[in-house]
């Protein structure tokens, strides 16, 4: 039978027998690309490495992302089975939302061990309303006035806030501390004991510390713990897509270029130079 009595009976037009399917030119770049950055960010899935294509100029969606990421068999483990809320009586859930930046600040302890079996702990301090980590302090142990130490830095550069959350924990309880916390004209606010999704920004800023980086990481010293763990929180504020924000950075870095001696400016301003943010740890 001939191909066009084929194509005849089955409906279809010729072209569809001759036409030979394409691939984009840039595919094999593509999924290098994609590859290179499952390799880098293993805990990733296509939505967020979709969103750090497009920060490097890729125009592409996650459908094409998805297809690519699927065949060549990438994957993240799934996710942890979801927990319930802690209801009262009346059917709320006592919850303190954040409304604007500084309005609620939690803070929690992540525990972790160096490659000789010595304890390491961080205090993990969080913005809930911009996603920000504000510092991770890294120490053996930890004290009430370490953890006052930690939030007059942060108070100094970023302002006091309304609110800080916490649990139960000795240091946060201190009366040492919430004397100090309620002189500088914040407020305490703590969860109920053995609710830790209450404070749920706080726990799951710290799994994904635990997830993306203690899991994978040796140290082999206490200097080595706080220069790893302060470069990851400097890539989750400033490269690392969120999603609750849009698949965008909590804080991402801005620059203003320096105006070319040839083109002045205004009379009432000048050249403003690059001025690096200042650490915090």
């Amino acid at each position: 039978m001939s191909e066009r009595r084929a194509c005849r009976v089955l409906g279809q037009h010729r072209s569809t027998q001759r036409k030979v399917p394409r691939k984009a030119d840039d595919e094999a770049a593509l999924t290098a690309e994609i590859i290179a950055h499952a390799r880098q960010y293993g805990r990733y899935g296509y939505r967020r490495i979709t969103a750090l294509l497009r920060r490097d100029g890729w125009a592409v969606n996650k459908k094409r992302v998805e297809r690519i990421w699927r065949r060549e068999g990438l994957k993240v483990p799934s996710k942890q089975p979801k927990r319930g809320r802690l209801w009262f009586n009346e059917g709320s859930c006592v919850r303190l939302r954040p409304e604007h930046p500084n309005h609620v600040w939690s803070y929690d302890f992540v525990a972790d061990r160096t490659h000789e079996g010595k304890a390491v702990r961080m205090l993990c301090i969080i913005d809930e309303f911009t996603r920000e980590a504000l510092t991770i302090r890294v120490a053996r142990a930890f004290k009430a006035t370490d953890v006052i130490d930690a939030l007059a830095d942060l108070f100094i550069v970023r302002g006091v806030p309304a609110h800080i959350l916490s649990d139960n924990g000795p240091e946060f309880v201190a009366r040492a501390l919430r004397d100090w916390i309620a002189a500088v004209g914040a407020k305490t606010a703590y969860i109920e004991p053995g609710s830790p999704w209450e404070n749920g920004y706080c726990e799951s800023f710290n799994g994904k510390l635990r997830d993306e980086l203690l899991n994978g990481e040796i140290f082999y010293t206490l200097r080595e713990a706080k220069t790893v763990i302060e470069a990851w929180r400097h890539h989750y504020n400033t490269v690392r897509p969120h999603t609750s924000l849009g698949y965008r950075p909590p804080a991402p870095e801005v620059f203003i270029p320096a105006r070319p001696p040839s083109q002045p400016g205004p009379a009432t301003s000048g050249a403003l130079p690059l001025v690096p943010k200042p650490a915090l740890n």
